[in-house]
């Protein structure tokens, strides 16, 4: 049996420490930083070290260069201090308007122009303190069905790793609460001047050369299983790992590629992009916030779940 770590022996304040050296390179601004003395700084780095069994810090001219055990240690111990600092910030009365918190939202790119400007424009206003990390969530190479593709976004939430999720989910496990926000729905994206537009057919769009967003490379998408329904196919030229990336390579060539329609209102423009509607059925696709519904108890998760609601709605 693995012997247990005695938390009891760890003090925090150890790690507030050892983040203040790293950062500062030198104890004595650490100390000032901190509002310690030189002494207590040192006498704190002596604790840390037979803690952590390596010496942490090397002396030089210029001050102290950390360890390889100690650029190691840097990442987790600073997200130690995050997650404690989330813990007493969710302890406190949730004001908007003078929170200096930071959330975290999940979302794949191509989810984000519809929700990203109008929040930005929302906290300006009302919470000019308030941060947003944007982490990117991905489905699993070759995850078509919904409810496989988005699994792991929501594994991120009980976690913790995200607050919110912003994900095509219109259904989620009970644990979960989810806040439709708008539907999306797809159309054909080439360059300005593609002969395309002028004639969008069926047989001319499955003779074309076309560009799939895959975070893999695998040559499918939700099109192609369209496609095969109606018993035809389309060639896919090119792959690319991202729907931004997708229009700049869109605007540089002949490929068409099936883009989400309000990165298109959003970005089109600016790339030199048209767009026709698409010459098959294709499925529309409910965009929805998701959080679990024990992270709504916390009051500040609570107003920003309701706020992307309300931003999306009114356009910010």
């Amino acid at each position: 049996m693995l012997h247990e770590i005695n938390l009891s022996r760890i003090d925090l304040n150890l790690f507030v420490l050892f983040d203040a050296v790293r950062e500062e390179g030198h104890v004595g601004r650490a100390a000032e930083r901190l509002n310690l003395s030189p002494s207590a700084v040192s006498h704190g780095l002596s604790r840390l070290r037979r803690l952590l069994n390596d010496p942490l810090f090397l002396r030089t001219p210029k001050g102290v260069v950390p360890t390889g055990r100690a650029d190691e240690l840097a990442g987790p111990i600073a997200e130690i201090l995050a997650q404690a600092r989330r813990v007493v910030a969710t302890a406190e009365p949730f004001d908007p308007g003078t929170s200096a918190r930071r959330f975290m939202i999940g979302a794949p790119d191509g989810a984000l122009p519809m929700v990203l400007s109008p929040l930005l424009l929302r906290l300006e206003k009302s919470a000019p303190s308030v941060d947003i990390g944007i982490r990117q969530v991905l489905p699993p190479p070759g995850a078509l069905d919904p409810d496989r593709a988005w699994t792991s976004a929501l594994a991120d939430l009980e976690s913790r790793a995200l607050d919110i999720a912003v994900v095509p989910l219109d259904r989620v496990p009970p644990r979960f609460a989810l806040r439709p926000l708008f539907e999306e729905r797809f159309v054909v994206a080439m360059r300005k001047g593609h002969p395309f537009a002028k004639n969008p057919t069926l047989d001319r769009y499955c003779g074309a050369r076309h560009l799939v967003v895959s975070t893999s490379g695998d040559p499918v998408g939700f099109v192609d299983m369209a496609l095969l329904e109606m018993g035809r196919a389309r060639r896919i030229a090119i792959t690319a790992p991202n729907f931004m990336l997708a229009l700049a390579m869109v605007a540089d060539s002949d490929f068409l590629a099936a883009l989400p329609r309000s990165l298109l209102q959003r970005h089109g423009a600016l790339f030199g992009i048209q767009s026709v509607e698409p010459p098959l059925p294709l499925p529309a696709f409910q965009i929805s916030a998701i959080a679990t519904r024990a992270a709504l108890m916390d009051a500040g998760v609570a107003w920003l779940f309701g706020v992307l609601g309300e931003v999306v709605e009114s356009g910010g």
